[in-house]
Order: C-alpha cells, then sequence, then structure tokens
C-alpha cells in the first residue's frame, strides 16, 4: 500500500482532478455536490475549530470532529436530513478513495466516517418547507430595487420560484440556457447531468428581461452565451452558499417586517422549489407533470407534495386514491408548459428602480 501525505487538500486535489472524473467517470454536477461538501468542512474547521483549511489533515477528521460537522450542517446551516446525508455521504465516497490510496491517517478517517452512520428520519419523513402564495409575494417584495444587488436577488428568487430549479441548477444557468419566443423557456441541467426545459410565466420573463438588461446580456450575442446568468460580488460563477446566504437574509428580513407571517423557523433555495410544487398541485396538476417539471426520476419522490397539507393528502386520496405506480399510468400525460399553462405568477409589487 502506497503511503502518501496526510494533508487533505492535497488528497482532495488527487480526489477531484483525477479519480472522480476519470476512473469513475462521474458528471459535473455529482462532483460539484461532493465538492461542496469539502467547502461546508473547511468552513467548519475554520470558524469552529480555528484550523485553516491548508492544516487540515486526514487525523485530525477524528469521529467526534465528524459528528459536530454532521451537527453543525443541521443547527447552523439549517439543512435537512435528507442534506446531511448527502453530505455525510461524500464523506463516505471520499474515505473509500482514501483507504485505497492509503493516505497517512486514513484507516482512522475511514472509522471515523463508519462512526457516523446515515441518520434515520421520522416515521412520517420530514415536513416540508414551502413557502405560502403570501409568503413568496412577500419574499419577492422585499430587495430594495433602487440597487443592482437587490435587482439582482429579487430576479434571482423570482427564478428559483418560476422554475423549480435546484440552488446548483441556478448557479449554472448562463445566457445560453435562455429561450425567447412568444414564451420564454429555460434550461435547467440537474442531476447526472440530465436537461430539462421549463416554460416561465410573463411576469417572471418581464423581470428576467430586466435583469438581462441590467448585466448587458443579449442571447443573440455570442460573447454573451457563456455567461453566468446570476454571479456574486466575487465570482461570475454563483455559488450554493451565495444563494443560501441570500435567502436567509430575505426570510430573516421577512420575520422582522411581517411577524406573524412567515410560517417556518427556516426556510432554504429549495423552499422555492418546494412551493411551486405544492402551488401546482394546489392548483389541480397531476403528479406526473410536477414530475416532469421538476425533472423527478422518480413519481414516488414526487408524491411528498400530495402530503403536504391535510387538504392536499385528502384530495389525493379522493381523486387519486390508488397505487403510485398507478397513479403514472393513469395521470394525463405532461403539457407543453404546464406550469404556464395552470398558474398566474404572482404580480409582483413594482417598485421604483
Amino acid at each position: 500500500m502506497k503511503k502518501s501525505s496526510g494533508n487533505l487538500v492535497i488528497a482532495l486535489t488527487d480526489y477531484f482532478t483525477s479519480y472522480l472524473p476519470d476512473a469513475k467517470g462521474l458528471s459535473g454536477n455529482t462532483i460539484k455536490s461532493y465538492d461542496y461538501c469539502f467547502s461546508l468542512l473547511f468552513e467548519y474547521m475554520d470558524t469552529k475549530k480555528g484550523v485553516a483549511p491548508e492544516k487540515v489533515t486526514l487525523k485530525s477528521l477524528d469521529s467526534d470532529t465528524l459528528t459536530g460537522f454532521l451537527q453543525w450542517l443541521e443547527t447552523d446551516r439549517n439543512c435537512t436530513v435528507t442534506t446531511r446525508n448527502a453530505r455525510r455521504a461524500a464523506l463516505s465516497a471520499f474515505s473509500k478513495f482514501a483507504l485505497k490510496r492509503g493516505y497517512d491517517g486514513s484507516i482512522p478517517f475511514y472509522g471515523a466516517v463508519s462512526s457516523n452512520p446515515k441518520k434515520k428520519r421520522g416515521a412520517q419523513g420530514e415536513p416540508i418547507k414551502y413557502f405560502t402564495m403570501s409568503e413568496i409575494a412577500a419574499m419577492l417584495a422585499l430587495p430594495d430595487t433602487k440597487t443592482v444587488i437587490g435587482r439582482r436577488d429579487m430576479s434571482l428568487m423570482s427564478m428559483l420560484y418560476a422554475t423549480g430549479a435546484r440552488a446548483q441548477e441556478m448557479c449554472d444557468l448562463k445566457v445560453n440556457d435562455i429561450f425567447q419566443g412568444e414564451e420564454t423557456n429555460v434550461r435547467l441541467t440537474g442531476k447526472g447531468s440530465k436537461s430539462r426545459l421549463v416554460t416561465i410565466p410573463e411576469n417572471a420573463s418581464i423581470i428576467l428581461n430586466k435583469w438581462l438588461g441590467e448585466r448587458d446580456f443579449r442571447l443573440d450575442r455570442q460573447a454573451d452565451r457563456e455567461k453566468h446568468l446570476f454571479s456574486s460580488q466575487t465570482h461570475e460563477h454563483m455559488t450554493i452558499s451565495c444563494i443560501e446566504e441570500i435567502v436567509k437574509k430575505y426570510v430573516l428580513i421577512a420575520k422582522e417586517t411581517h411577524p406573524g407571517m412567515v410560517r417556518e423557523k427556516t426556510y432554504t433555495p429549495h423552499s422555492f422549489r418546494h412551493s411551486i410544487a405544492v402551488h401546482m398541485l394546489e392548483a389541480g396538476e397531476s403528479l406526473q407533470v410536477i414530475q416532469s417539471f421538476l425533472g423527478h426520476a422518480s413519481i414516488e419522490t414526487t408524491s411528498i407534495y400530495a402530503k403536504a397539507t391535510p387538504e392536499l393528502a385528502n384530495k389525493f386520496l379522493r381523486e387519486r386514491g390508488s397505487a403510485l405506480d398507478e397513479v403514472a399510468t393513469k395521470a394525463k400525460a405532461p403539457s407543453p408548459s404546464p406550469y404556464a399553462s395552470t398558474m398566474s405568477f404572482l404580480k409582483i409589487k413594482k417598485k421604483t428602480t
């Protein structure tokens, strides 16, 4: 067994630049998900343990440290159990790689990961945290659209809701992914590098066009096509953590400006995705249409929205009260633009820019 440095940065360089894309052939989005896990781990080690990223070693990642990291994800970053388990899975995959490569400290690191098992959810699963229509309207009216950052934030949250995009999909969205004609279509590339085309309603399209003008992006200009639609103040390619901070910021403002209206303690970027799914179901769309819109591989995943509220659960039982595999067969075929055809986008409160 070849012995190598136990420095985590060195080990991860080999892991991300060679092993995952070449040996394993994983998709770019899966690699980004794994990469984000270790970005969070470095943040935890730096801010909570006082250990700079370049000083982190496999030996320093003992069982107690990893337990603290996973708990920090839930308590400080408001991650769900599902997200926590996904980060733990990324650590597990890397620990097996490190063990095979023989990195110093890989054996205790592998044991530390193994001693932190996948966390079980409650018997009924986690409640879906979604915004009501009133909460969505309030969130989109909060940014100060007299500033560029405010206009960016309002446009970003509008797109999260209108497209049902995952945070990473929104980070990766480029000018080249916008198609305009009688309708505005947006191409989203999700898990497994699978792409889907969604139609956004007119009001969302108006907001999008204003943002394109703000950035001086033109769909017919070749030089603009590979530029990312949303950027942070420091990076052209926005990160998930940046979107998380934006959503967290406005949730806190909403709690202060609309006391009593905001139902949940915390919301995440994924809450916008949950919201559009619940609102589509409330508007009468079938689970199969919502499955196609969100890009779910299985209708079982989409079925969680049928139980989001007692009203939806009762409606589901009354109207589609059969086994899930039968629902997929009986449901109507997806329409070309399921969201735009059934719902009017929220009328955003206009502000002077």
